[in-house]
């Protein structure tokens, strides 16, 4: 009887300890559980920006490559075989030096015939003039030998080809005993949208100290550019070198490709990088408009319906909306002419600080035991969510 009080009373201490620990667990899964809920909402923080005195600068961007500022094509302009060529690639010559030569005999003997025919047709003339029988048909017959003979001296002339201009030789296409059938003599690229193709000829010549970059530009921008207008060129292949540049051509008509119109425009680079080479691609920033030490604030902060623009102003925990005319606007900052003064705190867009916590199913598993009923405490935790089933005894 003894023996059985005291299991009895064993009993009724362990499940006092459970009810315990099951309501300890349950004020923790209502601490978790409400503690997540009031965490949920996120806030949004103010952001201002103070209206500021800097440079601002508006840039239109475009892509191109270099070119040399000079490439010309020399050709024979007289047929014959390829005597001599003087030159070959790499060569630095200056304009007018000899390049190469076709064979000369047949032109001299042209320009003999001529002058011969010459001599003669004054001969006659004079002759003519001294017995006062000369005639207007006599003076026409000096003439025409005078301009035979000339051509010919030209002809004999253009079996030597000469430099167009100085540069560097960059293309040599004959050799001694070729054929030549005479061309058009000397032909060159310059600055523009010429300048993007190559000539071709027996000698080519090009430029390769004074460079251009040929770049294109959004139809949207290239009511914006001016020649002198300054820029900055980067060139792929060097980009820790930028190079200073200055806009010198526009061209007048555009160019359309899948659709996309774009123009042409010619940038003459000023003390470009030694290692530069023609045909190198690069990016170029043109400043269209800038202006230096005036009021600004970021391009953010920045509103604009049609021709009215407006910027949020902060004063003393409000915000108002405040119209302002602005000047140059660059990507990053606008200058403001009007509406601001410095210091103002204007708003810039809202970033959200916090994220919503999202509600988790944690809470308190319970469970009942009593004695002898055959019912246990069984995953009852924290999280757990659930009631077992045991053994009790």
């Amino acid at each position: 009887m003894r023996s059985g009080r005291r299991r009895l009373s064993r009993v009724w201490v362990i499940n006092g300890l459970l009810v315990v620990v099951l309501v300890g667990g349950g004020v923790a899964g209502y601490l978790v559980f409400f503690a997540s809920d009031s965490g949920a909402s996120s806030t949004a923080a103010v952001r201002t920006a103070a209206v500021s005195t800097r440079d601002v600068s508006e840039i239109v961007t475009a892509a191109g490559a270099v070119q040399s500022g000079y490439s010309a094509a020399a050709s024979f302009a007289a047929s014959g075989t390829v005597t001599e060529v003087d030159v070959k690639v790499g060569d630095v010559v200056t304009k007018g030096q000899k390049l190469a030569a076709v064979d000369p005999a047949q032109a001299a003997l042209q320009v003999t015939i001529a002058q011969n025919n010459v001599n003669q047709a004054y001969t006659t003339l004079t002759d003519a003039q001294a017995r006062g029988t000369n005639t207007p048909q006599q003076q026409t017959a000096l003439d025409s030998a005078v301009l035979a003979r000339d051509q010919a001296n030209e002809a004999l002339a253009a079996t030597t080809l000469t430099a167009p201009g100085d540069g560097t030789v960059t293309s040599v296409t004959g050799k001694v005993g070729d054929k030549v059938g005479g061309g058009s003599g000397s032909t060159s690229t310059g600055t523009g949208t010429a300048a993007a193709t190559t000539p071709s000829g027996f000698v080519v010549v090009t430029d390769l100290k004074n460079f251009v970059l040929h770049a294109n530009v959004a139809e949207s921008d290239v009511s914006k550019l001016k020649t002198d207008q300054t820029a900055t060129v980067t060139v792929n292949a060097l980009p820790g070198q930028p190079v200073q540049a200055k806009v010198t051509a526009i061209d007048l008509l555009p160019t359309t490709s899948n659709n996309v119109v774009q123009y042409g425009v010619t940038l003459a680079l000023t003390t470009p990088p030694a290692t530069l080479k023609p045909g190198q691609s690069a990016s170029v920033e043109i400043t269209v408009a800038s202006a230096t030490g005036v009021l600004a604030v970021p391009s953010a902060a920045l509103s604009t319906i049609g021709s009215a623009s407006t910027v949020t102003v902060l004063e003393n925990g409000a915000e108002s909306r405040k119209p302002v005319e602005v000047g140059v606007r660059g990507d990053q900052y606008v200058q403001i002419t009007s509406g601001l003064t410095e210091n103002e705190q204007v708003v810039l867009p809202q970033v959200a600080t916090g994220g919503t916590q999202q509600q988790g199913g944690n809470r308190a598993g319970t469970g009942t035991g009593f004695p002898g009923a055959g019912t246990g405490v069984g995953g009852g935790r924290v999280g757990g969510g659930g009631t077992g089933t045991g053994a009790g005894r």
